[in-house]
């Protein structure tokens, strides 16, 4: 059962994230020639930077999602847990704003402007997301646990203090 609940984990990694991260940018930036890797510079590194950070962000919170919430990052096959550990103690969409680094870092390292642009779009509809979907249904789900867990921690910006289960 784990064994298939980690195949499914990293299928809708590569299909989701995969594809709004991965493969749109790629075509994004391939008519307009901007694929070729600019030289070293500090603006490239810390680009490069960003965009890595990103995807360790990603990384992990699918990882909290499998081990702490038996589910996945898809919206059909969510964690049956709610999961308060990790990133997720600072920020209630960590993993949307590793996806969201990864996209700026992107636009940065290629100074594309389009990229940009979509990264925005892309932020939009998380946000959209989020607030008609998500939330709604975390509630539902969870009840008072998840009352308390959003009034605790920003819905996009970051806490200090680390939200502790109660």
């Amino acid at each position: 059962m784990r064994a298939l609940l980690a195949l499914r984990s990293l299928v809708f990694l590569v299909l989701i994230p995969g594809t709004v991260a991965g493969y749109i940018p790629w075509r994004v930036l391939r008519p307009s020639r901007q694929l070729v890797l600019p030289s070293f510079s500090i603006n490239s590194a810390l680009a490069s930077a960003l965009a890595v950070v990103g995807v360790c962000v990603l990384l992990v919170c699918v990882w909290d999602f499998f081990q702490a919430g038996r589910g996945t990052l898809a919206p059909f096959d969510p964690p049956t847990r709610l999961v308060v550990r990790g990133l997720y103690r600072f920020t209630r969409n960590p993993m949307y704003n590793g996806v969201l680094a990864l996209l700026l870092g992107q636009a940065w390292f290629f100074q594309s402007s389009a990229l940009l642009q979509y990264a925005l779009a892309i932020f939009i509809v998380f946000h959209l997301m989020v607030v008609v979907y998500e939330e709604p249904t975390l509630e539902m789900r969870f009840g008072e646990s998840y009352r308390a867990y959003r009034g605790a921690v920003p819905r996009w910006g970051f806490t200090v203090r680390p939200f502790e289960k109660r």
